[in-house]
């Protein structure tokens, strides 16, 4: 394991309850006593989690993760995820996506479609993104339009939230949107770690014809801070092969389409 991979690794321990000791990493991770240490300063310096004896501490209860060290995490079943997004997009259509990293693999499922990408007097393909990860990633395409919302920027996700972005959504509509989530539920919904962002989701999802929340199995189940608030939005979920039989049933019985991406 290289020391981005262990770093992710510490951080998703952190994660779990808010705290982890050097020991635990140590077995965890099969690393020395001086590498836990040194990678525990490592992150402490860059403030994704406070030093205490002997461990560390996270910031928050609402612990997120940086995108930059999300990208990695089950990125198989992302790219399958991505995939089917990717299958319901027609040219001409105008796509929302929200930030995060199964958002940023149907980005780039979009921009490898020989089909959107051919050359033409027209874009192929609009993009309508909060994500300043996804629009540096697509605005290179000129057969695709980007549209950025605009808004303060959370460095954490890269996702632009406030009053600015909300003032452009309200402004346009979307053919379908793509929204990314920390946690679903059939009773909740999608939810997110940040308000601002359940906001500008929301949105997003009211603004489109049709509403799809992408989300690896590892979220199933889970719940995070803030719920999108819109369960009559977004009706359709991507997930891949790891639902359990149950977990898909629960959500069908709530009236939600799942596609499970193989």
């Amino acid at each position: 394991m290289n020391r981005a991979d262990r770093l992710n690794a510490i951080l998703e321990l952190l994660g779990e309850s808010g705290r982890v000791e050097v020991e635990t990493i140590m077995r965890e991770l099969e690393v020395s006593a001086p590498t836990a240490r040194r990678d525990l300063d490592a992150l402490a310096g860059q403030q994704l989690l406070t030093r205490t004896r002997g461990g560390a501490l996270s910031h928050s209860v609402a612990y997120d993760l940086p995108l930059r060290y999300k990208r990695a995490r089950h990125g198989d079943a992302k790219a399958r995820i991505a995939a089917a997004a990717s299958d319901l997009v027609r040219p001409g259509d105008v796509v929302g996506l929200s930030g995060g990293t199964t958002s940023t693999a149907i980005a780039a499922a979009l921009a490898a479609r020989p089909d959107l990408m051919a050359s033409g007097a027209q874009p192929s393909l609009t993009v309508v993104t909060n994500a300043l990860n996804i629009a540096v990633q697509l605005v290179v395409r000129p057969q695709i339009k980007t549209v950025v919302t605009g808004g303060v920027a959370n460095p954490r996700s890269y996702e632009l939230v406030g009053p600015y972005s909300t003032s452009v959504l309200d402004q346009i509509t979307v053919d379908l949107a793509f929204i990314g989530v920390n946690g679903v539920s059939p009773d909740v919904g999608g939810t997110v770690h940040d308000e601002r962002e359940a906001t500008i989701n929301a949105l997003m999802a009211h603004r489109a014809a049709k509403a799809v929340i992408v989300a690896d199995s590892s979220k199933i189940g889970r719940r995070a801070f803030a719920t999108l608030g819109v369960p009559d939005a977004v009706r359709t979920l991507i997930t891949d092969d790891g639902i359990a039989d149950e977990q898909r049933a629960a959500f069908e019985e709530r009236g939600f389409e799942v596609i499970v991406a193989r």
